[in-house]
């Protein structure tokens, strides 16, 4: 007996925190990079982002956007190394060094308690590719439960709009990314790497292009604060970050991780440590917008 398998057009995938694991279709990041891409022309060609100094931000910014998917597709096809994914965000901030330079964006970034940071020359070829790099990669690492992986970025990038003049650059974007963020939260579908490191190329080329560096800093920290848990624990103990699904409930015997850190030696669902997380996000959201209002 010869049993055909359905064609679908989105690969799946087993969701391991549902019970049955039931096959999710991955990879629905790539319909945020289309979409975002054929939106940022479209404001490019009618004219209602101006562009200045021969320098476009709506095409600088739908560049690195491609290039954020297409690092995603790659991981997905291939499961590239850490090694050279840590690294591969660097090429992006080549469009992003070039938009720097030639708008005069600030070189200088002023933090709390610290004061104004002159960076000069340093900003555009250290800084600019350290950002890219970071906020990349760190978002690309929170994920796991349905909606984590979507609603976070979300917040950041919605408070970042928020806070910008060139928000019109950002709406097309942000509800094709909220639609997604919908249906990952329900477990309908998963974005992939494809999404993950497409949107952590928006938040970081968005944010240098607006000039809201320390808007950035500080409403990443809990995707850094994650990071920095994961690559502590790899590199001493030589131990990953791993969650243990009881049929209901999702429970952890270690700290790990931002997600095994709020499980840690308690029992809460799925979507619980999806709110608790995301709520911690929109406080970090709203303190960078307070700080940059000031």
């Amino acid at each position: 007996m010869i049993v055909e398998r359905k064609k679908t057009l989105f690969p799946s995938v087993p969701d391991q925190h549902k019970v049955g694991k039931p096959l999710i279709p991955n990879g629905f990041g790539v319909i945020y990079v289309l979409f975002t891409t054929v939106y940022l022309f479209s404001v490019y060609f009618l004219g209602i982002v101006d562009s200045s100094n021969n320098v476009s931000a709506p095409l600088t910014l739908a560049v690195c956007i491609l290039f954020g998917g297409f690092m995603g597709l790659l991981d997905d096809w291939i499961d590239l190394k850490w090694r050279i994914k840590a690294f591969m965000p660097l090429i992006a901030a080549l469009p992003l060094i070039y938009f720097a330079t030639e708008s005069g964006l600030r070189t200088s970034i002023a933090l709390p308690l610290i004061g104004l940071l002159q960076f000069n020359e340093a900003y555009y070829f250290l800084i600019i590719p350290l950002i890219v790099m970071i906020v990349t990669n760190t978002v690309n690492q929170l994920g796991g439960l349905n909606g984590l992986e979507t609603i976070c970025p979300a917040i950041v990038l919605t408070g970042l709009m928020i806070l910008s003049s060139s928000y019109l650059l950002m709406m097309g974007p942000i509800l094709m990314w909220l639609i997604l963020a919908y249906f990952n939260f329900q477990g309908k579908i998963f974005v992939g790497n494809t999404g993950s490191f497409a949107i952590g190329m928006t938040i970081a080329s968005f944010a240098i292009i607006a000039d809201l560096k320390l808007s950035l800093i500080i409403s990443i920290l809990p995707f850094m604060f994650n990071s920095i848990l994961i690559l502590l624990t790899i590199f001493l103990l030589k131990k990953r970050a791993n969650v243990t699904f009881n049929g209901s409930t999702l429970y952890s015997k270690h700290r790990r991780s931002l997600v095994t850190l709020i499980t840690y030696r308690r029992s809460l669902t799925e979507r619980k440590v999806v709110v608790i997380i995301s709520l911690l996000m929109t406080i970090f959201t709203v303190i960078a917008a307070f700080l940059e209002i000031l």
